[in-house]
């Protein structure tokens, strides 16, 4: 499959060399770069160069070329504990309508550097996890 770009895409930009990037892997369908406002020093994206919003409408044979190099850089990076993040959607904090994941280390257990989330769990009775097991499953 051909890359698809957009031309006022800030990602699709980078890509073809139109702004510069600290470049760390180019493959034939992936970009990696250090990220310019880390969470965490290292702090990488790795972007497919087809130009989708949402994982969604992404050509399966860029998110198998991405997940590799996502690890390579984590290796490089040097820590024991990182982060691979990837949002869809505004509400779901996605800047930037190109899909791309974010490799941020987590040097230590502080809310100063990487990644800090909460994680509002919830509790469900089993009927309505049966019932929502199944509606999804049912689509699969």
């Amino acid at each position: 499959m051909s890359a698809k770009h957009l031309a006022s895409c800030l990602f699709c930009k980078i890509i073809k060399g139109e702004i510069p990037s600290y470049k760390l892997i180019e493959t034939e369908l992936s970009f990696s770069f250090l990220d310019i406002g880390p969470l965490s020093k290292g702090h990488a994206l790795v972007i497919p160069k087809y130009h989708a919003e949402k994982l969604h409408m992404l050509p399966d044979e860029y998110l198998a070329d991405a997940m590799p190099i996502a690890k390579k850089i984590a290796i490089a990076q040097g820590v024991e504990n990182y982060n691979i993040l990837q949002n869809n959607g505004r509400i779901a904090h996605q800047v930037v309508d190109h899909v791309h994941f974010h490799v941020i280390p987590k040097p230590s257990d502080s809310a100063e550097e990487g990644l800090v989330i909460g994680w509002p769990t919830q509790t469900l009775e089993k009927e309505e996890l049966v019932r929502i097991y199944e509606e999804i499953k049912n689509k699969l």
